[in-house]
């Protein structure tokens, strides 16, 4: 009887570790990497083009609500007309080139790679007017 119960016991541990052994599969799913690095002046075998026009709403919402909707790190709210003055008097070429290119905290098109030139400007004059 006890050898019975030894061999079962055997048998059900082996069992048990096996059936919670992750498979390879699994193993190599769980492992994959989660996404890519680009040194300094190569470029990902395709850049993200415009994908077509967006409007200015669809470009806030996609891109520029984040920061722009709540005022993180000093990103002049949408509408704000306050915040947003001191930008504006520099004129739309400067507000474009700094939204392009990225300024201070805001990456180039926040974030926006798909949008095209005129889509972001758009965003500028629907956020900062209102």
């Amino acid at each position: 009887m006890r050898k019975i119960l030894v061999t079962l016991l055997t048998v059900l541990s082996i069992a048990s570790v096996q059936a919670t052994e992750p498979t390879k599969s699994a193993v190599e799913q769980r492992i994959q990497p989660v996404g890519q690095v680009y040194l300094a002046g190569a470029e990902p075998e395709k850049a993200a083009e415009p994908t077509g026009p967006k409007s200015a709403e669809q470009v806030y919402q996609q891109a520029c609500i984040a920061c722009h909707g709540t005022g993180v790190l000093d990103a002049p709210k949408k509408g704000d007309a306050a915040a947003w003055a001191p930008r504006v008097a520099q004129g739309m070429d400067v507000l474009l080139k700094h939204a392009i290119n990225g300024f201070n905290a805001m990456p180039p098109k926040g974030t926006c790679m798909a949008c095209s030139d005129d889509e972001i400007k758009a965003a500028i004059e629907f956020m900062s007017k209102g």
